[in-house]
């Protein structure tokens, strides 16, 4: 997000300098109507149903955020609809996504009662409602492994292919837009 915002600054200032040499100043649009380089596309998760995983799912959130350009998790405001739910029950984890990024996500007890790392679990679970499929079996390496990876596997992070995934998934998705 920082490489976007210090792109979009060059940009405006650029073009705010180059019409002084090359046009008049009157065809230099302002700021405020200026439209940006790159639109990007948020997405909203209510986690308030995740109890005792709702610091994990943030957390899920943030390094997604900070994975990708393309898309970004933030959690809804008080009386906002969610794009995707986030809750916690007593089964395994899985996701039952309504079409991209929207969704309900199960932050299931019985893979943390196993020991898989529940940060872990909520990048995973998150990353199907971006768009990525299982990838059975896998290393510990590969996010969307998943389980397979052992509960010796905490890696919370996408992998290079993962998150080129996700950047395509959600590329020329305009901010607000239906999908």
């Amino acid at each position: 997000m920082r490489i976007r915002s210090l792109t979009v600054g060059l940009a405006a200032a650029f073009a705010v300098s180059c019409p002084v040499l090359t046009a008049p100043s009157a065809a230099v649009p302002s700021a405020a109507t200026a439209q940006p380089l790159v639109v990007d596309r948020v997405l909203t998760y209510d986690a308030r149903a995740a109890a005792e995983f709702r610091a994990a799912v943030d957390r899920g959130a943030a390094i997604w955020n900070a994975s990708v350009d393309g898309v970004e998790l933030r959690p809804a405001g008080a009386g906002q609809r969610a794009d995707i739910r986030v809750v916690a029950d007593d089964g395994w984890p899985r996701s039952l996504p309504d079409s991209l990024g929207r969704g309900t996500v199960y932050i299931g007890r019985q893979a943390i009662d196993q020991g898989h790392s529940a940060v872990r679990v909520a990048a995973h679970e998150l990353g199907h409602m971006l768009g990525l499929p299982d990838r059975k079996p896998g290393p510990c390496s590969r996010l969307m492994s998943g389980a397979s990876a052992g509960t010796s596997c905490t890696n919370p992070y996408p992998n290079a292919a993962e998150r080129a995934q996700v950047e395509e998934n959600f590329e020329g998705a305009a901010a607000g837009a239906s999908m």
